[in-house]
């Protein structure tokens, strides 16, 4: 057993493991199509009477997941453990994993920790240390940096700025990935508004995209994953109708966002007097109207849910502003490193060159990852747990609603961020053992083959970490 670190929880009750755990079912929050609202209602209607429901059903994805039950069976309880399961001593645990970590599934390199968050205490490690391309894991250590630079609260907003004789007006982008046609409707028509209010019925707009530097493309370049990195866009700059996963995007959605708040504006009573072109706002130029974005901490739940790469580059580069580093591609990698390192994080051959984990370049160790997840465990630190509340739940949510199908019991049970790219597979999160632990793991492979037969052999291991019922033993014979 190790000491745990000074910044770790020193109480290892099962009933703060439990709490933690059971977060999603207590927390409430805007963003609402994550796990933590699907087991809020499961929690309401198993404490309501005689069944009624008079308001519109309740949406059957995502459901509650399995784990709700024995979640708030655990709460009902507080100091109390359930009953380990045979077979899941620490010593026999870490032989299991070994087993199946030495898998050619697996690839020609792996790495693998597992934390229990509340004491510190290392019950599995596998070069924990060696830094490894963490692929889309890496989302947990750009969020992690954001919050505790930001705090949960902080919001992102895009702003219409007006000359002194609103003549001409720029929408200047914020750095909100999230800002969709709705928001940009209502920006429109409280920026007509206000123009009226002002006798004015034509304008010249432009657009501005000072606020970050460096390439505006991602290095990997054109990719459905990732629009291209600009502090304005509407939709993502998807050129179709979905909100997350991949789709074909705009070359140039700063300028898509621009003639459609063109149009919009138009539709409120107030013409452009030419195309919209990119340029700063004007000297003497005051806020217009403005819209922001929801909490950063609602925002971290989506970017983890569901891998959501332009969310991730947009809070580095949040993070690199709160800096006072240059919003790009190395001012956040500087800033996500610094961040990370105020916080204490094993660090060592880390490297961030993007917020996404699209780059090849980014380096991680499995030892940071359980470091992050322990951190956001501890109940001194609330602003970081948007990282836990925000794991796909395996077999409901996000990129792991269709994982862990030959994995049983982990659907609902396991909660991890995925991380997939040509010969890279990892996971990292957290599960309750049968001691009433919050685990916390983090498995990082390299040089892999097969990548359905990778992330079979991840959901594996983290599968193991998980109690499992005792074999119903055979009637005697006689």
């Amino acid at each position: 057993m190790v000491e745990p670190k000074a910044w770790q929880v020193t109480a290892g009750s099962a009933a703060v493991g439990l709490v933690l755990a059971a977060v999603a079912v207590a927390a409430a929050g805007p963003w609402d199509s994550g796990q933590r609202k699907a087991e809020r209602e499961w929690a309401a209607a198993q404490g309501g009477a005689g069944g009624a429901h008079h308001g519109p059903s309740a949406p059957r994805t995502p459901a509650p997941a399995p784990s709700a039950a024995e979640v708030l069976r655990a709460l009902t309880a507080p100091g109390t453990r359930p009953q380990a399961a045979p077979g899941t001593t620490d010593t026999e645990l870490a032989r299991t994993l070994g087993k199946l970590l030495d898998t050619d599934a697996l690839g020609s390199s792996r790495t693998a920790s597992v934390v229990d968050t509340a004491t510190g205490e290392v019950l599995f490690t596998r070069a924990a240390g060696h830094p490894m391309t963490p692929a889309s894991t890496v989302k947990i250590a750009t969020m992690a940096a954001a919050l505790t630079a930001l705090g949960p609260d902080h919001r992102i907003a895009t702003t219409v700025e007006a000359t002194p004789d609103h003549r001409r007006i720029t929408l200047v982008g914020g750095g909100d990935a999230t800002l969709d046609q709705r928001r940009l409707a209502a920006l429109a028509e409280d920026t007509a508004r206000a123009l009226r209010d002002a006798d004015v019925t034509k304008v010249e707009l432009r657009y501005d995209l000072s606020l970050y530097s460096g390439p505006r493309e991602h290095p990997i370049g054109r990719n459905d994953n990732i629009a291209p990195v600009v502090p304005l866009m509407a939709g993502q700059g998807r050129l179709d109708k979905s909100t997350s996963g991949p789709a074909q995007r705009s070359t140039d959605p700063a300028a898509d966002a621009a003639r459609a708040f063109a149009g919009l504006l138009r539709d409120h009573g107030v013409r452009t007097t030419r195309a919209p072109a990119a340029g700063k706002s004007p000297k003497g130029s005051e806020p217009l109207a403005r819209t922001t974005s929801a909490p950063l901490g609602d925002l971290v739940e989506r970017a983890l849910t569901n891998s959501d790469n332009d969310i991730a580059e947009s809070l580095a580069r949040q993070t690199a502003l709160a800096a006072h580093e240059p919003a790009s591609f190395a001012g956040a990698d500087r800033a996500v490193t610094a961040q990370l390192g105020k916080l204490g994080m094993p660090l060592k051959g880390t490297r961030f060159a993007d917020g996404s984990g699209l780059n090849r370049a980014d380096k991680t160790s499995a030892a940071l990852l359980t470091a992050l997840l322990a951190r956001a465990a501890d109940p001194a630190h609330p602003e970081l747990r948007p990282i836990l509340t925000g794991l796909p739940v395996a077999g409901f949510t996000g990129t792991l609603r269709s994982r862990y199908e030959d994995a049983a019991p982990a659907a609902g049970l396991v909660r991890a961020k995925t991380g997939t790219l040509t010969g890279v597979n990892t996971l990292a999160g957290t599960v309750v053992d049968g001691e009433g632990r919050l685990l916390a793991f983090a498995f990082l492979a390299g040089g892999t083959k097969d990548p359905e037969d990778a992330q079979t052999a991840l959901d594996r291991l983290s599968n193991a970490l998980l109690p499992h019922p005792a074999p119903t033993p055979r009637p005697a014979q006689g």
